[in-house]
């Protein structure tokens, strides 16, 4: 981004300052160690030669912006939700000085971890969340400490669930298992390895709802890869088990007084049933065979349009009426009137 020494291009010999990023980031520093190592590589791009520390991309650097002019609020009831990542996947080089606010969720249950890279959680501890990942592991950070959680533990504090959830797709999209798993539950499912699947609805706790065949169940994110491609570098990024699911939790405690209904698999079994009968091609009129896909119980209903009603003419007028009658109507109608 800056430019380089006239005739040097060897990176030991760059004059720009290096930011320890990893060392910053990796949780050995509180956070006025983090403003202090700021400081100092602000201080450092400064004190450059004049071709550098008077350059455009160093003034846009530290330019203000209205933002930067606005204080903060005291509220911690809900944050401004900006992610480190772009929703788009495209990036500003000149927004480089924008601030990075996370979003904060609360716990609603106690957390025991299980490794070194997870983080421990007791009721109401509030987090800062760094990255989400689909396996429903997500990244968390809470003062010094930092670490895995799982998502299910994790309520906004703006609302009872998350509103990311995208809708149902009961269309499929085709996965494979990467990984052998045995239902505990009534509406998960249990699938060897290499099975072909569908998934119909990807939800944020690593829990995706899956197809196979007519039958829909709940099953682990992080065990399954999209087909074609690689399943054997996909089965090495498998570190930690399936996260727990929130009805697994026990004494979970919301400060929302109502959760957001959730579908049910009997209302996912029936959705996708009804999509895969309008999907397969209608049988011929005939005798069916003992071997047709579907039968007259399983054929969907057919709706019958309402026959067009004729159109009703407008009433004659009175004039009209008595031009057409016969001529003795005509004399009854005079002697009445």
């Amino acid at each position: 981004m800056f430019p380089i020494e006239a005739g040097d291009i060897n990176p030991e010999k760059r004059i720009i300052p290096h930011l320890p990023a990893p060392r910053w980031f990796d949780g050995q520093r509180v956070a006025e160690s983090r403003q202090g190592t700021l400081t100092e590589y602000c201080n450092s791009l400064m004190n450059l030669p004049g071709k550098i520390s008077r350059c455009n991309h160093l003034l846009n650097f530290f330019k203000v912006r209205p933002d930067d002019l606005k204080l903060p609020t005291d509220s911690q009831v809900k944050k401004p939700e900006t992610y480190l990542v772009p929703r788009d996947g495209k990036s500003n080089v000149t927004d480089i000085t924008g601030p990075i606010i996370l979003q904060t969720y609360r716990a609603i249950a106690d957390y025991e971890k299980s490794s070194g890279s997870e983080m421990a959680l007791a009721t109401g501890d509030v987090v800062d969340v760094v990255e989400k990942s689909q396996s429903g592991w997500w990244f968390c950070q809470m003062k010094t400490k930092r670490g895995w959680v799982p998502a299910s533990y994790l309520e906004p504090l703006d609302s009872p669930d998350e509103a990311e959830d995208p809708e149902p797709n009961y269309a499929g999209e085709p996965y494979v298992t990467i990984k052998a798993y045995t239902a505990l539950l009534e509406d998960e499912m249990s699938l060897e390895q290499g099975e072909t699947i569908e998934v119909i609805h990807k939800l944020l706790d690593g829990w995706w709802v899956i197809r196979k065949e007519d039958v829909t169940g709940y099953f682990p994110s992080m065990y399954l890869q999209q087909a074609g491609q690689d399943t054997d570098q996909a089965q090495s990024r498998i570190k930690r088990g399936a996260p727990p699911r929130r009805s697994s939790i026990r004494n979970a405690h919301s400060i929302h007084q109502q959760s957001r209904k959730r579908l049910s698999q009997d209302t996912y079994r029936r959705n996708s049933v009804r999509f895969l009968q309008q999907r397969r091609p209608r049988a011929r009129p005939g005798p069916q065979s003992p071997g047709s896909p579907l039968t007259e119980e399983e054929e969907p209903p057919k709706t019958e349009r309402p026959k067009p009603q004729p159109a009703v003419p407008p009433r004659p007028s009175a004039d009209l009426i008595l031009h057409r009658c016969s001529e003795s109507t005509k004399r009854k109608l005079a002697s009445a009137v």
